[in-house]
């Protein structure tokens, strides 16, 4: 503790011990304190696929920093802060975005940033992370747990997650329900300074990313190269018509075009970027 920090401790104690005695002042419970990891304990960041964490200098990482500022400026006037990432089918790197994107504005931008894993098919978030999937998303719908005492603090600057939970068995009816909207409120009201970004299933294979859609700011939609055919991609954003589409990530592409140059380009809310992901 420094010296001012000491002073000021002190100073406290020494108001306290004169202020007289009186009744405590009926006030509204505090949120709880999401669960912090101390500044030397955060969980140890291995996966390869977080570059950037793992290589914060890199091509990669600078196109995700590209990424964040174009997102930023787009947002930034009604400071539209409710965010989904998704994709037209499984395996395009949908959570590696939404993770890499979350992490850089944690990093660099002064709001600190929600992650919420609404992906209960497959909830990876907390895996990559290295954060244990103890309480969540599902548990705060069913069980009508608090929020707060859900969300865990990564270490990762000011990246704090909020895990998928407990398995469901019904997951399109809870993250379709009327709870689901009222939570999403909720969480854009009680953390007005805050991106809140939702990583959700594929659109063409189930039908939560379309109900959470239409509830959010805006959608980042992600293809991997490669992976689902045009049709699919061109159906995938016909079911998301009633949605406030901010851009497209181009993902997975080849490693040997990687190397030999990528090109980012920016048109008329399009993105198209380089990366790793699974």
């Amino acid at each position: 503790m420094s010296r001012i920090e000491k002073a000021l401790e002190k100073a406290v104690q020494m108001r306290q011990e004169r202020a007289p005695e009186r009744a405590p002042e009926k006030r509204e419970p505090d949120a709880p304190v999401p669960k912090i990891f101390p500044a030397d304990q955060h969980p140890e960041i291995t996966s390869p696929y977080l570059i950037t964490v793992q290589e914060p200098d890199s091509p990669v990482s600078e196109e995700y920093r590209k990424l964040k500022s174009l997102l930023v400026r787009m947002t930034r006037d009604k400071f539209l802060n409710t965010i989904m990432v998704t994709s037209t089918c499984k395996g395009e790197g949908k959570t590696i975005t939404a993770l890499n994107l979350a992490i850089t504005l944690a990093q660099e931008y002064d709001h600190t940033v929600l992650l919420v894993d609404a992906d209960l098919r497959a909830p990876s978030i907390t895996k990559y992370l290295g954060i244990k999937n103890e309480a969540g998303l599902s548990d705060c719908l069913t069980n009508g747990r608090d929020i707060g005492s859900a969300l865990v603090k990564t270490g990762i600057g000011k990246l704090v997650v909020f895990p998928a939970g407990a398995t469901v068995e019904n997951p399109v009816e809870l993250l379709s329900s009327s709870r689901m909207k009222q939570l999403m409120e909720e969480l854009k009201n009680r953390y007005r300074d805050r991106y809140i970004i939702f990583d959700t299933p594929p659109v063409l294979q189930f039908a939560e990313a379309h109900a959470i859609g239409s509830s959010v700011d805006g959608v980042v939609f992600v293809v991997g190269e490669g992976q689902a055919p045009m049709t699919d991609v061109k159906e995938a954003f016909r079911m998301l018509k009633d949605c406030e589409m901010l851009g497209v990530v181009f993902n997975n592409v080849a490693s040997a075009r990687f190397t030999e140059g990528y090109n980012y380009r920016y048109s008329y809310k399009y993105y198209k970027k380089s990366s790793y992901g699974d």
